[in-house]
């Protein structure tokens, strides 16, 4: 009777496929059936976005309410050595009022490192989670930064704050001017192929600003599950590599983390400060 009922567990696993393909699921609200379907909504990336998004700001005002002038704690010095970096590149990259863009770096940096973060909590928590609850084997995936939904959202933000300052530090005939006139020349001729090269530089830092960020988080992602499927395995080396390679890639994903949100936040403020420079 035993043996009958590890044959059936065994005969209902999933495959490694099935297994991959199930945690890369998203817990939406309906079934993506298009490659573009602009009417579903992720809520796992909804969720953990503006979750991760309210424990920042509530670090950053404990940070403001504790500070002190005196000798400062651990933790007002890691947010003060923060605050000095991202003041320091606002400073050396944007020229002109950063009263705004320089808050808004600091918030995307720690936004974007705390989404990158939940990359560290174990693959099969919420599986378990919502099996122990009774909701059975849902879809959920709880790094919004590797859902390309998520990091081309953000990156449309980052677009819409540059033709903003665009407008704002050149005027609407300035900015007018410049995208039918750059960089070739104002001939009328040349109209047309200043305006197109100018769009596909727009679209292309927008792309590629979502696009680097989440290809770096999925990876990360899709190798956190493959080692996950190391420790599946019967055999005594298998779980060993599962131990040891899934210590490794965590130390090392802690530098990805690290550095792709310095990234995001760095080109936020390079496209920013190109709106404040002309042609």
């Amino acid at each position: 009777m035993a043996t009958g009922t590890a044959a059936d567990g065994a005969a209902h696993a999933p495959t490694a496929s099935e297994y991959i393909v199930h945690h890369l699921g998203h817990l939406s609200t309906k079934h993506q059936d298009k490659i573009i379907d602009f009417s579903i909504i992720n809520l796992d990336t909804v969720f953990w976005s503006v979750t991760m998004g309210i424990i920042g700001c509530l670090l950053m005002w404990m940070a403001a309410r504790k500070a002190t002038s005196g000798v400062p704690g651990r933790f007002q010095a890691f947010v003060e050595m923060v605050v000095e970096l991202v003041e320091d590149q606002s400073k050396a990259i944007v020229h002109g009022n950063r009263s705004f863009i320089a808050p808004l770096a600091l918030t995307v940096f720690i936004w974007v490192f705390l989404m990158n973060s939940m990359d560290f909590l174990p693959v099969d928590l919420f599986a378990w989670i919502f099996s122990l609850v009774g909701l059975g084997d849902l879809h959920h995936r709880a790094v919004p930064t590797a859902d390309l939904n998520g990091t081309l959202g953000m990156a449309l933000g980052v677009f819409a704050l540059m033709i903003y300052y665009n407008i704002k530090i050149k005027g609407a005939g300035g900015f007018v001017h410049e995208l039918f006139c750059a960089p070739f020349g104002a001939h009328p001729a040349l109209w047309i192929f200043n305006l197109g090269l100018n769009i596909i530089e727009f679209v292309a830092k927008t792309v590629s600003l979502g696009m680097r960020l989440f290809g770096n988080m999925y990876a990360g992602e899709l190798v956190f599950l493959l080692i996950a499927l190391l420790g599946s395995t019967a055999t005594w080396w298998g779980f060993g590599m599962h131990v040891v390679a899934g210590s490794v890639w965590a130390i090392f994903h802690i530098l990805i983390v690290l550095l792709q949100a310095f990234i995001f936040m760095m080109l936020t403020l390079v496209y920013i400060g190109q709106a404040h420079e002309g042609h």
